[in-house]
């Protein structure tokens, strides 16, 4: 059974930081690519993309509204992808899923719902301002 399993959120003051992991099982972690997605409150048919990486690490991607501010990684050991967030806004506050699927290239990820396979329950995320 795949299962992603979402951790680590919870509620920080504005400039903050949290680390979300994303624990996975049931499939072979290191052939695939995980992304991060959230949710806002009102928006709930739509998931922003918000970070990628690829398989074999080579490739990191991120929405613009995130860079320089948060952080993705991967421990392949572990079969466990982290988000680390740092100066936290209000705008941030969401619930984040993490997703993945096996590419074709082990160099490729994105950050586009529909091409992610797997997806985790959520995580909710709340900076308080």
């Amino acid at each position: 059974e795949v299962q992603l399993v979402e951790s680590g959120g919870g509620l920080v003051q504005t400039g903050g930081s949290l680390r979300l992991s994303c624990t996975t099982s049931g499939f072979t972690f290191v052939k695939h690519a995980v992304a991060w997605f959230r949710q806002v409150p009102g928006k709930e048919h739509e998931r922003e993309g918000i970070s990628c990486i690829s398989s074999d690490e080579s490739r990191t991607e991120y929405t613009d509204s995130v860079k320089g501010r948060f952080t993705i990684s991967r421990d392949n050991a572990k079969n466990t992808v982290y988000l680390q967030m740092s100066s936290l806004k209000p705008e941030d506050t969401a619930v984040y899923y993490c997703a993945a699927v096996e590419f074709y290239g082990k160099n490729y990820c994105g950050t586009y719902e529909l091409e992610y396979d797997y997806w985790g329950q959520g995580t909710q995320v709340t900076v308080s301002s």
